[in-house]
C-alpha cells in the first residue's frame, strides 16, 4: 500500500537536485539578527537566552535604582551560534514587545578612537527599525511620550499617531500654533531633567517627512541651517571628531534615559574581534568595546533608569581569556584595561561568563532536521520519508561525537549536501547565484556598505580589462582602462578647501584608470539616506576634488530619492554635474545592483560552495563586464538632473511656513493628533 502522507522520492530528489539549503547558512550573518534569520532550534543554547530574557524581566520590575542596569558576557568559539542567539533575542523581544532592542555590531567600527559616536549612531540606527507595533522603535518611543502628555488620558496607537502626524502639525500652523513645540513642552513638564532638543527631535520622528532629519541630527550629523531652523534645532555643524566624541556618551545617555521610559532595552554587542587593530592607547577593539560597556554601566546606574537597561556582550572564548580577563589582572600597564571592567561586564552573572555549549548527537540530528524541513520541503510542500534525507541519523549521530560547532555542522551539511551527484565547477557557480539570489537580503537597496562593497567587488574584477561602446543612457565608453580600486580614501592635499574635512566614510573608494590616454579617478560615494543632511554631507566630499584626489565624483543613489532645490544637498548636487565638475548621479537600479550584490556574496562564501575566489571572479566576469551601472559610473557624464528627481515644494513650503507660531491657545490644536 502506497503512503500518501510521503512525497514521491522522485520529487523529493528533484528538489534536492535544485537547491541546498546549507549553502545560504554562509551568507550575510549580521543580517540573521534583523531580517528573516535562518532556522533556530530553540532547546540549542536555551540557558543563555533564558537568562538574558530573566534578567529584562527583572530590571523591568526592580524597585531598586542600583538594579535597573545589568550586564551578561556570553562567550562561544567560532560558529557556536552567538549571534544566532543575539537574532532569537531580537525576534523574541520585539515579537512579544518585552523590550527596545540594539545589535551593536562591533565589525562596523573601524576607529576605535571615536568608538561613543559610532556607537551612538547604531544606536540610533538601530531605534529607527521596525519595532512591535508596526512602526519604528523611534516611534514607538515618541508616541508614548505624547500619550502621556494627553491630558485626556486617551492612549492612542503609535500607528495612529504617525499617520495623523503630519496633517495634525500643517493644520496646527494654519491656526497660528507649532504644535511640535507645545507638544515638546507639555512633555518637558513630565521629564524636566531630558534634553529639550534630544526631546524635540525624537518627537519629529513621528514625522513622515521629518524623520530622516531627525535621525540625522540624533547621530550627531550636520543639518542644513533651513532645515535645523523648522524643526527648532541646532545646526551640530562646524564639530570636530573630538567634540563629537566628547558629546557622545552624554548624548546616549539622555536617549537611553527616555526610551527605557517606554520599556526595558537591550543591547547586544557583537562581532569584537579584529586582529591588528588598536585604539591610540594600545588596547584592542575587544578592549575598547568592554570598556565603553563599563562607561554606559557606570554612567546609566546613576541615572534613574525607568525600565531597566540590559547589555549584553558576545566574544570568543579566547578573546575574554586572552584580551579581558588576563588583562584586567595583568600586570603590563600597556594592556590593563582596569580591575573594575569585569564586575561592570557582568554583573547578572557575578562577573563569570555564560557558556554556549556544544552541538550533542540529538541537537545535531533535530537541527539538520529543522534546516531541511524550514529551509527545503516545508516551503515546497514536501514530505520526506526521512526527516534528515537525504542524509541519515546515524551519519549524523556520528559526527556529534566530534563536539562540532554550529557553523562546522552546517558546512559540513552544503559540503555533503550531495555526495553521490558529481557536480562540475561551472555548476557548482551557478547553483551557488541562484542560492544567493533567494536568498533573502533584506533591505540591501537601503545598505550603504552592502552596494558599495558589491560595487567595489566589481571595479576590482575590471581591473586590465579594455571596455568600450555605450551604456543604457547612450555614454560613451573609449579605450578605458581600469588600473586599480582604492578603498583608502585620505586627504592628499591639506592645504585645498574645506580645512578640516576627512572623509568620514563618505567616499567609498576610487576608481583609477585611463580613458582614450587621459588618466582619470572616479571617487563613488553610495548615498541611499533619504534625508538632505547625509546626501549634503556626502556630496561636500564628494565634490572635493582636489583635497580627495579626485578627478571627477559619482553619486550612487536611486532615483526615487528624490531632492528638494532649496536645500543645499541640491546646490551641491549641481556643482558636481556641472562642466566644471563634470561629475555624475548614477541611478541606483535593484536590477542592476542585486546581480553585483549575489556575486560577491559567493565570491565572500566560495569556500561553502568548494569554490576558490579565483574561480569566482573567472565565472563572474563575463556578467561584470556588462553590468549597466558599473558602465554608467564610468561612463562619460550627462550633465544633467533628471526632472523626477526634483522634491515637489509644495508641502515643505507649508510646513516650513511658522512666522507666526503661537503658544497662547488650549489644547485644543493637539486633539487632531490622537484621532483614531
Amino acid at each position: 500500500m502506497t503512503n500518501l502522507s510521503v512525497s514521491p522520492i522522485e520529487e523529493i530528489n528533484t528538489a534536492i537536485q535544485d537547491y541546498n539549503p546549507f549553502n545560504s547558512a554562509a551568507i550575510d550573518k549580521v543580517q540573521s539578527v534583523w531580517g528573516k534569520g535562518f532556522p533556530d532550534l530553540n532547546t540549542l543554547n536555551a540557558h543563555a537566552s533564558q537568562k538574558v530574557l530573566e534578567i529584562i524581566k527583572q530590571v523591568k520590575t526592580s524597585s531598586d535604582s542600583k538594579d535597573k542596569v545589568a550586564t551578561l558576557v556570553v562567550t562561544g568559539d567560532i560558529g557556536s551560534g552567538k549571534t544566532q542567539l543575539i537574532g532569537r533575542l531580537r525576534r523574541r523581544v520585539i515579537g512579544d514587545g518585552s523590550a527596545v532592542f540594539i545589535y551593536a555590531n562591533g565589525s562596523k567600527y573601524g576607529d576605535l578612537n571615536s568608538l561613543r559616536h559610532q556607537f551612538l549612531q547604531t544606536l540610533v540606527e538601530n531605534l529607527a527599525r521596525v519595532g512591535s507595533q508596526e512602526v519604528t522603535q523611534w516611534q514607538e518611543v515618541a508616541a508614548a511620550m505624547a500619550n502621556a502628555s494627553n491630558s485626556s488620558g486617551q492612549k492612542t496607537a503609535a500607528a495612529t499617531i504617525v499617520k495623523n502626524f503630519d496633517k495634525a502639525y500643517a493644520k496646527a500652523l494654519q491656526n497660528n500654533q507649532n504644535m511640535l513645540k507645545k507638544l515638546s513642552s507639555q512633555i518637558l513638564k513630565i521629564k524636566p531633567d531630558a534634553d529639550p532638543y534630544i526631546l524635540r527631535a525624537i518627537l519629529w520622528t513621528l514625522s513622515e517627512m521629518y524623520a530622516p532629519y531627525a535621525i540625522e541630527w540624533l547621530a550627531g550629523n550636520e543639518l542644513d541651517q533651513e532645515t535645523a531652523n523648522s524643526m527648532g534645532l541646532p545646526t551640530n555643524a562646524g564639530k570636530t571628531s573630538q567634540e563629537q566624541e566628547a558629546e557622545a556618551l552624554g548624548n546616549i545617555q539622555q536617549i537611553l534615559r527616555l526610551v527605557s521610559d517606554h520599556k526595558p532595552v537591550l543591547i547586544c554587542f557583537d562581532e569584537l574581534e579584529t586582529r591588528g587593530i588598536l585604539s591610540e592607547d594600545g588596547f584592542t577593539k575587544a578592549q575598547v568595546i568592554v570598556r565603553l560597556v563599563k562607561d554606559l554601566y557606570d554612567n546609566l546606574e546613576q541615572s534613574g533608569i525607568g525600565k531597566g537597561i540590559v547589555m549584553l556582550t558576545v566574544m570568543f572564548g579566547s578573546t575574554w581569556a586572552g584580551e579581558i580577563a588576563s588583562a584586567i589582572t595583568g600586570t603590563a600597564t600597556a594592556n590593563k584595561i582596569g580591575g573594575g571592567v569585569r564586575d561592570r561586564l557582568s554583573t547578572a552573572t557575578q562577573g563569570n561568563p555564560i557558556s554556549l555549549k556544544p552541538l550533542d548527537s540529538q541537537s545535531i540530528v533535530d537541527l539538520v532536521a529543522l534546516w531541511l524541513q524550514k529551509e527545503l520541503y516545508e516551503p515546497r510542500g514536501l514530505k520526506p520519508h526521512d526527516p534528515v534525507y537525504p542524509f541519515t541519523e546515524s551519519q549524523l549521530r556520528d559526527i556529534g561525537k566530534g563536539k562540532p560547532t554550529v557553523r562546522e555542522i552546517l558546512d559540513w551539511c552544503a559540503k555533503n549536501y550531495r555526495p553521490n551527484v558529481p557536480i562540475s565547477l561551472e555548476e557548482r557557480f551557478e547553483r551557488a547565484v541562484k542560492a544567493s539570489k533567494e536568498a533573502d537580503m533584506g533591505d540591501y537597496l537601503e545598505d550603504n556598505d552592502k552596494i558599495a562593497d558589491a560595487l567595489g567587488f566589481g571595479f576590482e574584477q575590471l581591473i586590465g580589462e579594455t571596455l568600450e561602446g555605450e551604456t543604457l543612457t547612450g555614454q560613451k565608453l573609449r579605450q578605458l582602462t581600469i588600473e586599480s580600486v582604492d578603498t583608502d580614501i585620505k586627504v592628499v592635499n591639506s592645504k585645498a578647501p574645506s580645512k578640516n574635512l576627512s572623509n568620514q566614510g563618505y567616499i567609498n573608494f576610487k576608481v583609477v584608470g585611463n580613458e582614450d590616454d587621459k588618466n582619470f579617478v572616479i571617487g563613488v560615494a553610495v548615498i541611499q539616506k533619504g534625508n538632505a543632511a547625509a546626501l549634503g554631507a556626502g556630496l561636500k566630499r564628494l565634490t572635493a576634488y582636489e583635497r580627495f584626489g579626485l578627478t571627477r565624483g559619482c553619486l550612487v543613489r536611486s532615483k526615487n530619492k528624490k531632492i528638494n532645490n532649496r536645500v543645499q544637498a541640491y546646490k551641491l548636487l549641481e556643482k558636481l554635474i556641472s562642466k566644471a565638475q563634470g561629475g555624475e548621479w548614477a541611478y541606483l537600479e535593484a536590477e542592476q545592483i542585486r546581480p553585483l550584490i549575489d556575486l560577491y556574496s559567493v565570491y565572500q562564501n566560495c569556500e561553502t560552495y568548494q569554490l576558490t575566489q579565483k574561480q569566482v571572479a573567472e565565472f563572474s566576469k563575463p556578467q561584470i563586464l556588462e553590468n549597466p551601472l558599473l558602465r554608467e559610473i564610468l561612463s562619460d557624464p550627462s550633465g544633467e538632473i533628471d526632472a523626477e528627481t526634483i522634491e515637489d515644494e509644495e508641502l515643505f513650503g507649508t510646513l516650513f511656513d511658522e512666522s507666526s507660531a503661537d503658544d497662547t491657545a488650549d489644547d485644543d490644536d493637539l486633539n487632531d493628533l490622537f484621532v483614531a
